[in-house]
Protein backbone atom coordinates (compact mmCIF):
# COMPACT_ATOMS: atom_id res chain seq x y z
CA UNK A 1 0.00 0.00 0.00
CA UNK A 2 3.01 2.36 -0.09
CA UNK A 3 2.73 5.21 -2.83
CA UNK A 4 -1.35 5.19 -2.18
CA UNK A 5 -0.94 8.37 -0.75
CA UNK A 6 0.67 9.70 -4.12
CA UNK A 7 -1.77 8.06 -6.24
CA UNK A 8 -4.50 9.15 -4.24
CA UNK A 9 -3.14 12.48 -4.81
CA UNK A 10 -2.65 11.82 -8.64
CA UNK A 11 -6.03 10.96 -9.38
CA UNK A 12 -7.69 13.80 -7.01
CA UNK A 13 -5.86 16.15 -9.10
CA UNK A 14 -6.84 14.73 -12.43
CA UNK A 15 -10.25 15.00 -11.63
CA UNK A 16 -9.71 18.63 -10.16
CA UNK A 17 -8.29 19.90 -13.38
CA UNK A 18 -11.28 18.42 -14.94
CA UNK A 19 -10.09 15.74 -16.90
CA UNK A 20 -12.61 12.93 -16.39
CA UNK A 21 -15.43 15.32 -16.70
CA UNK A 22 -15.34 15.69 -21.15
CA UNK A 23 -17.68 12.68 -22.69
CA UNK A 24 -15.18 11.98 -25.14
CA UNK A 25 -12.69 10.93 -22.45
CA UNK A 26 -15.30 8.66 -20.61
CA UNK A 27 -16.24 7.26 -23.79
CA UNK A 28 -12.48 6.34 -24.80
CA UNK A 29 -12.04 4.85 -21.27
CA UNK A 30 -15.05 2.65 -21.97
CA UNK A 31 -13.44 1.71 -25.05
CA UNK A 32 -10.29 1.24 -23.78
CA UNK A 33 -12.07 -0.95 -20.85
CA UNK A 34 -14.01 -2.89 -23.59
CA UNK A 35 -10.62 -3.16 -25.21
CA UNK A 36 -8.68 -4.90 -22.59
CA UNK A 37 -11.59 -7.40 -22.48
CA UNK A 38 -11.14 -8.38 -26.23
CA UNK A 39 -7.77 -8.54 -25.91
CA UNK A 40 -7.05 -10.44 -22.50
CA UNK A 41 -10.22 -12.91 -23.19
CA UNK A 42 -8.17 -15.97 -23.02
CA UNK A 43 -5.78 -15.14 -19.74
CA UNK A 44 -8.60 -13.91 -17.69
CA UNK A 45 -10.48 -17.30 -18.47
CA UNK A 46 -7.32 -18.62 -17.38
CA UNK A 47 -7.42 -16.73 -14.42
CA UNK A 48 -11.10 -17.57 -13.67
CA UNK A 49 -10.67 -21.01 -14.10
CA UNK A 50 -7.73 -21.16 -12.04
CA UNK A 51 -9.45 -19.72 -8.62
CA UNK A 52 -13.10 -21.31 -9.30
CA UNK A 53 -12.69 -24.02 -12.07
CA UNK A 54 -15.69 -21.37 -13.60
CA UNK A 55 -15.92 -23.34 -16.91
CA UNK A 56 -15.60 -20.91 -20.35
CA UNK A 57 -19.28 -20.71 -20.83
CA UNK A 58 -19.97 -19.24 -17.36
CA UNK A 59 -16.87 -17.01 -17.69
CA UNK A 60 -17.65 -15.51 -20.82
CA UNK A 61 -21.46 -15.25 -20.38
CA UNK A 62 -21.94 -14.13 -16.88
CA UNK A 63 -18.45 -12.07 -16.15
CA UNK A 64 -17.14 -11.03 -19.69
CA UNK A 65 -20.15 -10.65 -21.59
CA UNK A 66 -21.53 -8.82 -18.84
CA UNK A 67 -19.13 -5.99 -18.65
CA UNK A 68 -19.19 -5.75 -22.19
CA UNK A 69 -22.83 -5.88 -22.38
CA UNK A 70 -22.81 -2.76 -19.70
CA UNK A 71 -19.95 -0.78 -21.20
CA UNK A 72 -21.89 -0.42 -24.59
CA UNK A 73 -24.91 0.39 -22.80
CA UNK A 74 -23.12 3.08 -21.03
CA UNK A 75 -21.31 4.14 -24.96
CA UNK A 76 -24.68 3.81 -26.43
CA UNK A 77 -26.56 6.36 -23.97
CA UNK A 78 -23.94 8.39 -22.62
CA UNK A 79 -25.09 11.88 -24.52
CA UNK A 80 -28.34 11.28 -23.52
CA UNK A 81 -27.69 10.43 -19.89
CA UNK A 82 -25.76 13.31 -19.18
CA UNK A 83 -28.27 15.91 -20.51
CA UNK A 84 -29.80 17.77 -17.96
CA UNK A 85 -33.02 16.83 -17.24
CA UNK A 86 -36.25 19.57 -17.18
CA UNK A 87 -38.20 19.60 -13.96
CA UNK A 88 -41.74 20.84 -13.40
CA UNK A 89 -41.74 24.85 -12.85
CA UNK A 90 -43.72 26.59 -9.87
CA UNK A 91 -45.66 30.26 -10.96
CA UNK A 92 -42.51 32.06 -9.19
CA UNK A 93 -39.97 30.29 -11.58
CA UNK A 94 -41.93 30.25 -14.65
CA UNK A 95 -39.13 32.44 -16.39
CA UNK A 96 -36.33 30.56 -14.79
CA UNK A 97 -34.42 27.85 -16.44
CA UNK A 98 -35.04 25.07 -14.17
CA UNK A 99 -32.89 22.07 -14.44
CA UNK A 100 -31.27 18.92 -12.79
CA UNK A 101 -27.67 18.20 -14.09
CA UNK A 102 -25.59 15.17 -13.00
CA UNK A 103 -21.86 15.85 -11.82
CA UNK A 104 -19.57 13.13 -11.27
CA UNK A 105 -18.84 12.93 -7.54
CA UNK A 106 -14.98 12.78 -7.57
CA UNK A 107 -12.69 10.04 -6.28
CA UNK A 108 -14.36 7.36 -5.66
CA UNK A 109 -13.58 3.27 -4.11
CA UNK A 110 -14.91 0.42 -6.09
CA UNK A 111 -13.86 -2.75 -3.70
CA UNK A 112 -15.16 -6.15 -5.68
CA UNK A 113 -15.52 -9.63 -4.74
CA UNK A 114 -14.36 -13.14 -5.46
CA UNK A 115 -16.88 -14.86 -6.60
CA UNK A 116 -17.07 -12.89 -9.86
CA UNK A 117 -14.29 -11.91 -9.51
CA UNK A 118 -14.23 -9.51 -12.95
CA UNK A 119 -18.03 -8.69 -13.05
CA UNK A 120 -17.92 -7.20 -9.40
CA UNK A 121 -15.53 -5.26 -10.04
CA UNK A 122 -15.49 -3.67 -13.76
CA UNK A 123 -19.24 -3.49 -13.74
CA UNK A 124 -19.35 -0.43 -11.10
CA UNK A 125 -15.87 0.43 -12.91
CA UNK A 126 -18.49 1.29 -15.74
CA UNK A 127 -20.94 3.59 -14.09
CA UNK A 128 -17.72 4.77 -12.72
CA UNK A 129 -16.46 6.20 -15.74
CA UNK A 130 -19.81 7.30 -17.70
CA UNK A 131 -20.67 9.25 -14.49
CA UNK A 132 -16.85 10.91 -14.64
CA UNK A 133 -15.58 9.92 -12.14
CA UNK A 134 -11.51 8.86 -11.17
CA UNK A 135 -11.69 5.50 -9.28
CA UNK A 136 -9.33 3.47 -7.15
CA UNK A 137 -10.14 -0.73 -7.42
CA UNK A 138 -9.81 -2.91 -4.71
CA UNK A 139 -10.17 -6.62 -6.41
CA UNK A 140 -10.75 -9.29 -3.55
CA UNK A 141 -7.50 -11.05 -2.54
CA UNK A 142 -9.86 -14.42 -2.05
CA UNK A 143 -9.85 -15.06 -6.14
CA UNK A 144 -5.84 -14.13 -5.88
CA UNK A 145 -4.97 -14.90 -9.94
CA UNK A 146 -7.77 -13.23 -10.92
CA UNK A 147 -6.93 -10.07 -8.79
CA UNK A 148 -3.28 -9.81 -10.12
CA UNK A 149 -4.48 -10.23 -13.85
CA UNK A 150 -6.61 -7.41 -13.42
CA UNK A 151 -4.28 -5.05 -11.32
CA UNK A 152 -1.75 -5.88 -14.08
CA UNK A 153 -4.26 -5.44 -16.74
CA UNK A 154 -5.84 -1.95 -15.80
CA UNK A 155 -2.90 0.20 -15.97
CA UNK A 156 -2.02 -0.75 -19.26
CA UNK A 157 -5.19 0.37 -20.68
CA UNK A 158 -6.96 3.10 -18.38
CA UNK A 159 -5.60 6.79 -17.97
CA UNK A 160 -3.33 5.70 -14.76
CA UNK A 161 -3.91 9.55 -13.87
CA UNK A 162 -7.41 8.72 -13.18
CA UNK A 163 -7.46 5.09 -11.82
CA UNK A 164 -5.76 2.98 -10.01
CA UNK A 165 -5.56 -0.63 -9.02
CA UNK A 166 -4.49 -1.84 -5.14
CA UNK A 167 -4.21 -5.51 -4.25
CA UNK A 168 -3.57 -7.12 -0.69
CA UNK A 169 -5.90 -8.42 1.90
CA UNK A 170 -8.04 -7.64 5.05
CA UNK A 171 -5.06 -5.17 6.26
CA UNK A 172 -4.39 -3.55 3.16
CA UNK A 173 -8.42 -2.81 3.00
CA UNK A 174 -8.62 -1.45 5.72
CA UNK A 175 -5.64 1.20 5.18
CA UNK A 176 -7.54 2.00 2.28
CA UNK A 177 -10.49 2.67 4.08
CA UNK A 178 -8.79 5.19 6.48
CA UNK A 179 -8.52 7.68 3.56
CA UNK A 180 -11.15 9.86 2.42
CA UNK A 181 -13.15 9.24 -1.01
CA UNK A 182 -15.94 10.57 -2.17
CA UNK A 183 -17.79 7.70 -2.70
CA UNK A 184 -17.61 3.62 -2.29
CA UNK A 185 -19.00 0.85 -3.82
CA UNK A 186 -19.09 -2.78 -1.73
CA UNK A 187 -20.06 -5.49 -3.11
CA UNK A 188 -19.27 -8.92 -0.53
CA UNK A 189 -20.56 -10.53 3.16
CA UNK A 190 -22.30 -8.49 5.94
CA UNK A 191 -19.28 -8.34 7.86
CA UNK A 192 -17.22 -6.16 5.67
CA UNK A 193 -20.10 -4.24 4.34
CA UNK A 194 -20.99 -2.97 8.19
CA UNK A 195 -16.62 -2.24 8.57
CA UNK A 196 -16.91 -0.48 5.19
CA UNK A 197 -19.83 1.77 6.39
CA UNK A 198 -18.31 2.42 9.86
CA UNK A 199 -14.73 4.11 8.13
CA UNK A 200 -17.14 5.74 5.09
CA UNK A 201 -18.74 7.70 8.26
CA UNK A 202 -15.55 9.16 9.50
CA UNK A 203 -15.30 10.98 6.48
CA UNK A 204 -19.27 11.47 5.64
CA UNK A 205 -18.69 9.42 2.46
CA UNK A 206 -21.69 7.93 0.72
CA UNK A 207 -21.46 4.07 -0.36
CA UNK A 208 -23.68 1.84 -1.77
CA UNK A 209 -23.66 -1.84 -0.29
CA UNK A 210 -24.20 -5.37 -2.51
CA UNK A 211 -24.30 -7.99 0.35
CA UNK A 212 -26.52 -11.01 0.11
CA UNK A 213 -28.60 -12.77 1.95
CA UNK A 214 -31.07 -16.31 1.81
CA UNK A 215 -32.95 -15.77 -1.15
CA UNK A 216 -35.67 -17.86 -0.64
CA UNK A 217 -37.65 -19.81 -3.36
CA UNK A 218 -41.27 -21.23 -2.68
CA UNK A 219 -42.60 -23.58 -4.96
CA UNK A 220 -46.15 -23.81 -5.12
CA UNK A 221 -48.41 -27.12 -5.39
CA UNK A 222 -49.11 -26.19 -8.82
CA UNK A 223 -45.77 -25.29 -10.19
CA UNK A 224 -44.58 -27.73 -12.90
CA UNK A 225 -42.05 -30.42 -11.02
CA UNK A 226 -39.39 -30.91 -14.34
CA UNK A 227 -38.96 -27.07 -15.47
CA UNK A 228 -38.86 -26.35 -11.67
CA UNK A 229 -36.14 -28.50 -11.00
CA UNK A 230 -34.12 -27.82 -14.10
CA UNK A 231 -34.20 -24.37 -13.42
CA UNK A 232 -33.27 -24.45 -9.70
CA UNK A 233 -30.59 -26.69 -10.06
CA UNK A 234 -28.69 -24.40 -12.78
CA UNK A 235 -29.70 -21.13 -10.05
CA UNK A 236 -28.33 -22.73 -7.49
CA UNK A 237 -25.24 -24.99 -8.79
CA UNK A 238 -23.77 -22.42 -11.00
CA UNK A 239 -20.13 -21.00 -10.07
CA UNK A 240 -20.98 -24.12 -7.42
CA UNK A 241 -23.61 -22.20 -5.78
CA UNK A 242 -21.30 -19.33 -4.98
CA UNK A 243 -23.58 -16.73 -6.26
CA UNK A 244 -25.57 -13.67 -3.89
CA UNK A 245 -28.40 -14.73 -6.51
CA UNK A 246 -28.71 -18.46 -6.07
CA UNK A 247 -31.97 -20.24 -4.07
CA UNK A 248 -30.74 -20.57 -0.73
CA UNK A 249 -33.90 -22.42 0.54
CA UNK A 250 -36.73 -23.68 -1.09
CA UNK A 251 -40.14 -23.56 0.55
CA UNK A 252 -42.70 -26.08 0.28
CA UNK A 253 -45.20 -28.42 0.87
CA UNK A 254 -44.16 -32.74 1.47
CA UNK A 255 -46.23 -33.48 -1.03
CA UNK A 256 -44.85 -31.10 -3.30
CA UNK A 257 -41.00 -31.88 -1.99
CA UNK A 258 -41.76 -36.00 -3.47
CA UNK A 259 -42.14 -34.54 -6.61
CA UNK A 260 -39.76 -32.81 -7.00
CA UNK A 261 -36.64 -34.64 -5.47
CA UNK A 262 -36.72 -37.31 -8.56
CA UNK A 263 -36.68 -34.18 -11.10
CA UNK A 264 -34.00 -32.48 -9.29
CA UNK A 265 -32.36 -35.65 -9.48
CA UNK A 266 -32.78 -35.94 -12.98
CA UNK A 267 -31.75 -32.49 -13.89
CA UNK A 268 -28.72 -32.83 -11.53
CA UNK A 269 -27.70 -36.17 -14.19
CA UNK A 270 -28.36 -34.38 -17.23
CA UNK A 271 -26.30 -31.13 -16.29
CA UNK A 272 -23.28 -32.54 -14.49
CA UNK A 273 -23.39 -36.46 -15.47
CA UNK A 274 -23.63 -39.12 -13.04
CA UNK A 275 -19.77 -38.04 -11.88
CA UNK A 276 -20.34 -33.50 -11.31
CA UNK A 277 -16.70 -34.01 -10.28
CA UNK A 278 -15.52 -34.93 -13.50
CA UNK A 279 -18.07 -32.41 -15.42
CA UNK A 280 -16.57 -29.70 -17.19
CA UNK A 281 -18.81 -27.69 -16.32
CA UNK A 282 -19.02 -27.82 -12.40
CA UNK A 283 -16.79 -25.35 -10.18
CA UNK A 284 -14.92 -25.51 -6.89
CA UNK A 285 -15.28 -23.85 -3.69
CA UNK A 286 -12.51 -20.96 -3.72
CA UNK A 287 -10.80 -22.01 -0.90
CA UNK A 288 -10.18 -24.12 1.68
CA UNK A 289 -11.60 -22.01 4.83
CA UNK A 290 -14.61 -21.75 2.44
CA UNK A 291 -14.78 -25.21 1.42
CA UNK A 292 -14.82 -26.24 5.39
CA UNK A 293 -17.29 -24.18 6.16
CA UNK A 294 -19.08 -25.24 3.34
CA UNK A 295 -19.17 -29.00 4.73
CA UNK A 296 -19.94 -27.95 8.37
CA UNK A 297 -23.14 -27.42 7.17
CA UNK A 298 -23.71 -30.67 5.44
CA UNK A 299 -24.73 -32.08 8.97
CA UNK A 300 -28.07 -29.74 8.63
CA UNK A 301 -30.98 -32.15 7.94
CA UNK A 302 -30.82 -35.08 6.02
CA UNK A 303 -28.63 -35.44 2.42
CA UNK A 304 -31.11 -37.09 0.01
CA UNK A 305 -28.51 -35.81 -3.32
CA UNK A 306 -24.73 -35.44 -3.50
CA UNK A 307 -23.16 -35.09 0.09
CA UNK A 308 -19.90 -36.39 -1.27
CA UNK A 309 -16.62 -33.93 -1.20
CA UNK A 310 -13.13 -33.67 -1.42
CA UNK A 311 -11.32 -30.87 0.52
CA UNK A 312 -7.90 -31.44 -1.30
CA UNK A 313 -9.51 -30.61 -4.63
CA UNK A 314 -12.07 -28.26 -2.86
CA UNK A 315 -15.14 -30.21 -4.04
CA UNK A 316 -18.55 -30.55 -2.84
CA UNK A 317 -20.78 -32.24 -4.79
CA UNK A 318 -24.41 -30.36 -5.63
CA UNK A 319 -25.92 -31.44 -2.56
CA UNK A 320 -29.84 -31.47 -1.59
CA UNK A 321 -31.10 -31.22 2.27
CA UNK A 322 -34.57 -32.48 3.55
CA UNK A 323 -36.06 -32.48 7.19
CA UNK A 324 -34.25 -29.33 7.59
CA UNK A 325 -35.51 -27.06 10.83
CA UNK A 326 -35.56 -23.04 10.91
CA UNK A 327 -32.83 -23.65 13.99
CA UNK A 328 -29.92 -25.77 11.63
CA UNK A 329 -26.94 -23.74 11.13
CA UNK A 330 -27.94 -23.75 7.18
CA UNK A 331 -31.08 -22.21 7.76
CA UNK A 332 -28.77 -19.43 9.83
CA UNK A 333 -26.37 -17.99 7.07
CA UNK A 334 -26.32 -17.22 3.95
CA UNK A 335 -25.11 -20.79 2.31
CA UNK A 336 -23.04 -19.04 -0.68
CA UNK A 337 -21.91 -22.92 -2.20
CA UNK A 338 -23.22 -25.92 -4.03
CA UNK A 339 -25.77 -26.73 -1.19
CA UNK A 340 -30.22 -26.72 -1.27
CA UNK A 341 -32.01 -27.34 1.68
CA UNK A 342 -35.65 -27.64 1.61
CA UNK A 343 -37.58 -26.72 4.59
CA UNK A 344 -40.97 -28.32 4.52
CA UNK A 345 -44.31 -25.53 5.29
CA UNK A 346 -48.19 -26.52 5.17
CA UNK A 347 -49.25 -23.55 2.83
CA UNK A 348 -48.27 -20.78 0.84
CA UNK A 349 -49.30 -18.63 4.26
CA UNK A 350 -46.85 -20.44 5.99
CA UNK A 351 -43.96 -19.98 3.35
CA UNK A 352 -44.37 -16.11 3.54
CA UNK A 353 -44.47 -16.20 7.23
CA UNK A 354 -41.09 -17.84 6.75
CA UNK A 355 -39.66 -15.26 3.94
CA UNK A 356 -40.74 -12.17 6.86
CA UNK A 357 -39.54 -13.68 9.93
CA UNK A 358 -36.00 -13.69 7.95
CA UNK A 359 -33.81 -10.81 7.36
CA UNK A 360 -34.92 -9.52 4.28
CA UNK A 361 -33.25 -10.66 0.95
CA UNK A 362 -31.48 -9.81 -2.03
CA UNK A 363 -33.92 -12.16 -3.95
CA UNK A 364 -37.34 -13.83 -3.63
CA UNK A 365 -38.33 -17.05 -5.95
CA UNK A 366 -41.51 -18.13 -6.52
CA UNK A 367 -42.68 -20.90 -8.79
CA UNK A 368 -46.35 -21.42 -9.44
CA UNK A 369 -48.51 -21.28 -12.68
CA UNK A 370 -51.04 -19.03 -10.80
CA UNK A 371 -50.65 -15.36 -11.45
CA UNK A 372 -52.56 -15.15 -7.98
CA UNK A 373 -50.28 -17.14 -6.21
CA UNK A 374 -46.93 -15.19 -7.48
CA UNK A 375 -49.00 -11.87 -6.81
CA UNK A 376 -49.22 -12.89 -3.28
CA UNK A 377 -45.84 -13.53 -2.57
CA UNK A 378 -44.63 -10.27 -4.35
CA UNK A 379 -47.03 -8.14 -2.76
CA UNK A 380 -46.51 -10.19 1.14
CA UNK A 381 -42.72 -9.95 0.90
CA UNK A 382 -39.82 -7.46 0.92
CA UNK A 383 -36.12 -7.67 -0.90
CA UNK A 384 -34.03 -6.33 -3.60
CA UNK A 385 -35.53 -8.40 -6.51
CA UNK A 386 -38.35 -10.93 -7.43
CA UNK A 387 -38.60 -13.74 -9.72
CA UNK A 388 -41.40 -15.57 -10.56
CA UNK A 389 -40.30 -19.41 -12.58
CA UNK A 390 -36.93 -18.70 -12.83
CA UNK A 391 -34.05 -17.39 -10.84
CA UNK A 392 -31.23 -15.28 -11.08
CA UNK A 393 -32.25 -13.66 -14.58
CA UNK A 394 -34.03 -10.56 -13.10
CA UNK A 395 -30.37 -9.51 -12.70
CA UNK A 396 -29.38 -10.18 -16.60
CA UNK A 397 -31.63 -7.19 -17.64
CA UNK A 398 -29.78 -4.07 -17.17
CA UNK A 399 -32.73 -2.09 -17.46
CA UNK A 400 -33.69 -3.13 -14.00
CA UNK A 401 -32.12 -1.53 -10.60
CA UNK A 402 -29.85 -4.42 -8.91
CA UNK A 403 -29.45 -4.22 -5.56
CA UNK A 404 -30.64 -5.30 -1.60
CA UNK A 405 -32.60 -3.79 0.61
CA UNK A 406 -32.33 -4.03 4.51
CA UNK A 407 -29.96 -6.05 5.76
CA UNK A 408 -29.18 -7.59 1.91
CA UNK A 409 -27.86 -3.87 1.13
CA UNK A 410 -28.54 -0.65 -0.46
CA UNK A 411 -28.30 1.46 -3.81
CA UNK A 412 -28.87 -0.01 -6.85
CA UNK A 413 -26.68 -0.29 -10.23
CA UNK A 414 -26.56 -2.06 -13.89
CA UNK A 415 -27.36 0.28 -16.95
CA UNK A 416 -28.51 3.39 -16.28
CA UNK A 417 -28.84 3.12 -12.05
CA UNK A 418 -24.55 2.71 -12.13
CA UNK A 419 -24.58 6.14 -14.20
CA UNK A 420 -27.13 7.61 -11.34
CA UNK A 421 -25.58 5.96 -8.46
CA UNK A 422 -21.76 7.47 -9.35
CA UNK A 423 -23.80 11.07 -10.23
CA UNK A 424 -24.22 13.43 -8.35
CA UNK A 425 -27.79 15.23 -8.97
CA UNK A 426 -27.10 18.95 -8.96
CA UNK A 427 -30.75 21.12 -8.85
CA UNK A 428 -29.85 24.40 -10.82
CA UNK A 429 -32.11 27.58 -11.10
CA UNK A 430 -30.91 30.09 -13.56
CA UNK A 431 -32.63 33.23 -13.33
CA UNK A 432 -32.18 36.94 -14.81
CA UNK A 433 -31.17 39.62 -13.21
CA UNK A 434 -33.60 42.34 -14.10
CA UNK A 435 -37.46 42.19 -12.92
CA UNK A 436 -36.93 43.31 -9.60
CA UNK A 437 -39.99 44.41 -8.85
CA UNK A 438 -41.50 41.08 -9.01
CA UNK A 439 -39.59 40.04 -5.85
CA UNK A 440 -40.92 43.21 -3.55
CA UNK A 441 -43.32 40.60 -2.18
CA UNK A 442 -41.06 38.41 -0.34
CA UNK A 443 -38.65 41.22 1.29
CA UNK A 444 -38.91 42.76 4.68
CA UNK A 445 -40.70 44.75 5.57
CA UNK A 446 -43.75 42.31 5.74
CA UNK A 447 -47.35 42.97 6.04
CA UNK A 448 -50.63 40.70 5.13
CA UNK A 449 -50.87 42.11 1.86
CA UNK A 450 -47.47 40.69 1.08
CA UNK A 451 -48.44 37.53 2.75
CA UNK A 452 -51.19 36.81 0.75
CA UNK A 453 -49.46 37.71 -2.31
CA UNK A 454 -46.66 35.32 -1.49
CA UNK A 455 -49.13 32.43 -0.02
CA UNK A 456 -51.48 32.50 -3.59
CA UNK A 457 -48.30 32.17 -5.96
CA UNK A 458 -46.23 29.63 -3.85
CA UNK A 459 -49.60 27.05 -3.58
CA UNK A 460 -49.27 24.05 -5.04
CA UNK A 461 -53.24 22.88 -5.99
CA UNK A 462 -54.17 19.08 -5.84
CA UNK A 463 -55.34 18.20 -9.66
CA UNK A 464 -57.98 15.56 -9.99
CA UNK A 465 -56.65 12.09 -8.82
CA UNK A 466 -58.63 9.14 -8.13
CA UNK A 467 -56.46 8.44 -4.77
CA UNK A 468 -58.69 9.63 -1.85
CA UNK A 469 -57.73 11.91 0.41
CA UNK A 470 -57.58 9.82 4.40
Amino acid sequence: MAGFSDSLLRLRASFSAGKTRPLEFRCSQLNALLCLLRENEEGLLDALYADLRKSRFEALVTELRFVKNEAWTALNNLERWSRPEGVERSFVTKLDHCFIRREPLGVVLIIGTWSHPVRFLLTPLVGAMAAGNAAVLKPSEVSGRTSETLASLIPRYLDKECFAVFTGGPSETRRLLQYKFDYIFYTGGSPVGKLVMKAAAEHLTPVTLELGGKNPCYVSPDADPESTARRLVWGRFLNAGQSCLGPDLVLCTPEVRDRLLPALKRSLREFYGPRPRDSPDYGRIVDRHRFRRLRDLLGSGRVVLGGEWDEEERYIAPTVLVDVKESDPVMKEEIFGPILPILSISSMGEAIEVISRGQKPLAVYVFSSCAKVIREVLDHTSSGGFCSNDNLMQSSLNTLPFGGVGSSGFGTYHGRFSFETFSHRRACLLRSPGLESLNVARYPPYNQQKLNWILWVTDVRRRDCSCSVL
